[in-house]
């Protein structure tokens, strides 16, 4: 395992299409499971900082409980605007375990 990613949890713990908030390496994100890919996205919507904990997921699109902003958990682009942008982060899964490089490019 490398030392630059940070394990999150073990694969089976994300069920396909969940949305799971955790904190890694002091940054809050949400992991998701979307066609057996693994996506890492920070927790918190640019517009006023509401958690994507309790987001809706269709297809790719990630929208924000509080006021509707969707992004693409793929790019973290924002749909009525691509320069707007969530924070991602790579992630991997490696023995059976969800494994995510938790480093913000922003601090």
């Amino acid at each position: 395992m490398s030392s630059s990613f940070t394990l999150a949890f073990n694969s089976d713990q994300l069920a396909e299409n969940e949305i799971k908030l955790v904190k890694l390496n002091s940054i809050s994100m949400v992991i998701i499971r979307r066609n057996n890919e693994i996506f890492a996205l920070n927790s918190r919507c640019p517009h006023m900082g509401c958690s994507f904990a309790n987001g809706t997921l269709k297809d790719y699109i990630l929208t924000c409980p509080c006021h509707g902003w969707s992004f693409d958990i793929r790019n973290g682009e924002y749909q009525a605007n691509k320069n707007i942008k969530l924070e991602t982060f790579e992630t991997k899964v490696e023995n059976g375990q969800i494994l995510v490089k938790a480093v913000s490019e922003y601090w």
